[in-house]
């Protein structure tokens, strides 16, 4: 009998074991994180050019870090807790820096649900539009919870922003002066902030500018997206890191603008030639892009949107 004991004892500690090992290290996905050198004092890791899966750990949203003289900035904080926790110790390499500020682009959660690393380690200021502090508390779930499973996505909750921007503002953080600029039009969302950098002439746009991959316009404006480049351009700038996409240089703009302006200039002609809603997508193809990243998942319902937003429209 006490054998018999010892052997239930011993089996149910192997399965915990096994249990422990399976499921124990969910949440360690490894990233494989590499910051990438855009500019002087300037690393990003660029996210995947896909949909977020399981396979990807959500990761699919440019973080960029800052390197002032005795912090870091950091541009959206991407997917989870796990993620930046990975960023953060991959740029502790570099230097060893706490991070003090993070300004958050716009709402959608690619782009900040790794705030929770950065105010539990080093309760940093968070700079966002205010749609992140009216449209989430700490019982939402935004849609990476649905992606990733329970244990990767530990440690991750809604981080709302110390300071909501609404106007154009002046920041300095010790040898950094940055202008978070407010694009007050509906471009990628109804509160996009850009965030300029005049000393290097670096310019991030968060999701108004997407290249390597079509975008989603699911919350955004066709015309508010060309004005908002148009913004964007009235800068002067060397270096522009888009919300998706590798490409920084005077063309990552490029893909962006010719999109917007050929699905402006085909729906408009369409509509003009008497086509509906029901037959706008097979009609406005936009086949030019067929083989960029995401062109399946998106592009139908992009024409879609863009029809409802200029079946009225009035060209100013």
């Amino acid at each position: 009998l006490i054998n018999l004991k010892e052997s239930l004892l011993m089996f149910k500690k192997i399965v915990f074991f096994v249990l422990f090992c399976t499921f124990g290290f969910a949440s360690n996905f490894d990233y494989k994180l590499k910051p990438q050198k855009v500019s002087e004092n300037i690393w990003c890791f660029f996210g995947k050019t896909e949909v977020p899966s399981k396979e990807n750990g959500g990761f699919m949203a440019n973080s960029c870090y800052i390197k002032a003289k005795d912090s870091y900035i950091l541009i959206d904080t991407g997917a989870n807790y796990n993620f930046a926790k990975q960023a953060y110790e991959a740029m502790q390499k570099i230097e060893d820096l706490k991070v003090s500020t993070i300004i958050i682009t716009h709402e959608h959660d690619d782009h900040w649900m790794g705030n929770s690393f950065y105010k539990d380690r080093f309760n940093s200021t968070i700079y966002a539009p205010k749609s992140i502090n009216e449209n989430y508390n700490e019982n939402s779930k935004p849609r990476i919870f649905e992606i990733l499973d329970k244990n990767e996505m530990e440690n991750t909750k809604v981080i709302k922003a110390d300071v909501v921007v609404s106007d154009e503002k002046v920041i300095n953080i010790s040898d950094k002066t940055i202008k978070i600029i407010p694009t007050k039009l509906t471009a990628h969302t109804k509160d996009d902030l850009i965030v300029y950098l005049p000393d290097e002439k670096v310019i991030f746009t968060g999701d108004i500018i997407m290249n390597q991959r079509v975008t989603s316009n699911r919350d955004g404006s066709v015309i508010g997206t060309l004005k908002a480049i148009d913004l964007i351009n009235s800068y002067d700038w060397n270096t522009l890191i888009a919300g998706h996409g590798t490409i920084t240089d005077k063309k990552a703009t490029d893909f962006t603008t010719k999109y917007f302006t050929l699905l402006k200039t085909r729906v408009l002609e369409a509509i003009e030639a008497g086509i509906t809603a029901d037959e706008i997508s097979k009609v406005v193809t936009m086949d030019d892009f067929k083989d960029v990243a995401m062109f399946d998942e998106l592009n139908s319902r992009n024409v879609f949107d863009a029809f409802r937003e200029l079946e009225f429209y009035d060209e100013e």
